[in-house]
């Protein structure tokens, strides 16, 4: 399996393994393809109650829908965003979804956990995006904010689970 350079991103997108929308070719990079928060979140509500982790534990039963151009993350806060862009791959491609350094030295984690993305996917990607700095941030719909590092597959596969098709965070 190889991770993908800027020439082979845009061979892959001209041949359709990759299709991004909208797609900026100024957002490809050396390796990656900078990604932008859209004006979607999920902030967590205040539990008074204790959750027990296993299968059945929804995220949408903690967390309220909140759409707006500008939102502000507190220290040791995490809420979750989306990207505006919808990335669809080839049963042939897969990928990682990373965060980008200029934010990680300021404490903002882009994407706290789950990471990889399966092969055939087709959808906009959530962030959990978690504040371990000092001080509070405020957040901009648009923004160039994670990066996604395209990998190809040893055989073929489709990714058909629970977050396929996504589209709200």
């Amino acid at each position: 399996m190889s991770i993908l350079t800027k020439k082979e991103i845009f061979k892959s997108i001209e041949s359709g393994e990759i299709q991004i929308e909208p797609f900026d070719s100024e957002a490809v990079g050396a390796g990656s393809i900078d990604l932008t928060l859209s004006n979607k979140f999920r902030v967590f509500k205040r539990a008074e109650q204790i959750y027990d982790v296993d299968e059945s534990l929804d995220y949408h039963d903690l967390t309220e829908a909140v759409e707006t151009d500008e939102i502000i993350i507190q220290p040791q806060e995490t809420i979750l965003g989306i990207t505006r862009e919808k990335i669809t791959l080839s049963p042939s491609m897969c990928g990682w979804l990373e965060g980008r350094s200029r934010f990680a030295r300021l404490g903002l984690m882009v994407h706290i956990s789950a990471s990889f993305m399966q092969p055939g996917i087709s959808n906009q990607q959530v962030l959990e995006i978690s504040n371990m700095g000092h001080a509070p941030f405020r957040l901009h719909a648009g923004t160039k904010f994670c990066q996604f590092i395209f990998q190809r597959a040893i055989g073929e596969a489709r990714y058909e689970g629970k977050f396929n098709n996504q589209t709200e965070p």
